[in-house]
């Protein structure tokens, strides 16, 4: 238990560091550089040796690694996503309609369970571009804003069940009275470069709470963004710890998973195709070669699924039974959107 325990906090400690999939990918950049992983650009050509290893970026938000073996027939790999759903601010976002608060203009990303984010410190992280062209990550760690419930005594049906609006209900508050303009101060004081101008953002709100061991006997633990930055950690400790065989082992963390991956950084677009065939081509591999490598080669789609609930179990299948720390759990459904 002792050795689950430590891998524990090792992941929670990356889940921590990454708050949006801007911070995910830099994470997963530090932890491939510190085992030896070289960078490559596409905008550049690929130089790739056998017996060493690389990683490719995109958009900051999704990122390809592989380790080269010196003879290899396929291509083993494993996929996740780097996205997890959210809140996600909107342009000129103070709203101070009441007069009396700041409060900030969201929208939701993903398949948002909404409930869960009232009441608890939440604070803002993601990208910011600067008119002068220079691009900076923020995350502001501190508790900075929160989404106050209505009180029971004014809503008095709350627990009956009530239709939540994420276009009104769920505005953080940011600050007391009107202040209009000072989110933007805010950013550039935040970012120490006072004297520059924004030019665009994309930042999120996101859960402060801190990943928790608990239980009996420290049998579970929760933490925001599991999905899908377990598999996303996961993967990367596979990669760094395989052992070198007749497949070249290769993690994709795309983006954007949680609204379709219909982008150009998400798991419908070319990035994972144009990286294996430059890769195929730096060392010398022909079309009919990299075609005969794609037709031995494996995939592993790793993603979170949904353990047996406590008080729902009815929501389970009525015979496969995934529980908690019941091991690996594979999908398959008869409509082949996933198997």
């Amino acid at each position: 238990m002792d050795r689950y325990l430590e891998d524990t906090k090792k992941l929670c400690r990356f889940l921590q560091s990454s708050p949006t999939a801007f911070h995910a990918v830099r994470s997963a950049e530090e932890i491939l550089k510190a085992a030896g992983f070289l960078p490559l650009s596409e905008s550049e050509r690929f130089k790739i040796e056998p017996g060493k290893s690389y990683y490719v970026k995109r958009n900051g938000t999704a990122v390809i690694a592989f380790r080269v073996p010196r003879h290899f027939e396929s291509f083993h790999i494993a996929a996740a996503h780097t996205d997890s759903p959210c809140l996600k601010i909107k342009h000129d976002p103070e709203l101070t309609g009441s007069g009396l608060y700041t409060t900030l203009n969201v929208e939701g990303y993903g398949g948002l369970l909404m409930n869960p984010w009232f009441d608890r410190p939440l604070s803002i992280a993601g990208r910011v571009f600067l008119s002068d062209g220079e691009e900076m990550l923020l995350d502001v760690d501190r508790d900075l804003v929160l989404i106050p419930s209505l009180a029971i005594h004014m809503d008095r049906g709350v627990n009956d069940g009530r239709k939540l609006s994420k276009q009104k209900d769920i505005c953080p508050l940011f600050a007391e009275g009107v202040r209009k303009g000072a989110f933007g101060e805010f950013l550039l004081d935040e970012l120490g470069v006072k004297d520059r101008e924004i030019l665009e953002y994309d930042l999120f709100v996101y859960s402060r709470t801190e990943p928790a061991v608990w239980g009996l006997d420290n049998e579970f633990f929760s933490t925001p963004r599991l999905d899908d930055l377990g598999c996303a950690f996961s993967g990367l400790d596979a990669l760094i710890g395989c052992k070198e065989g007749s497949h070249m082992p290769v993690l994709a963390l795309f983006d954007n998973e949680e609204v379709g991956s219909g982008t150009r950084q998400g798991a419908l677009s070319d990035f994972l195709r144009n990286t294996l065939r430059r890769i195929c081509i730096s060392l010398g591999i022909d079309e009919e070669g990299w075609m005969i490598m794609l037709s031995s080669s494996r995939m592993l789609s790793c993603d979170n699924g949904h353990a047996v609930h406590p008080n729902y179990k009815e929501k389970a299948d009525l015979t496969n039974h995934p529980r908690l720390n019941g091991g690996v759990l594979v999908k398959f459904a008869a409509n082949q959107k996933y198997t």
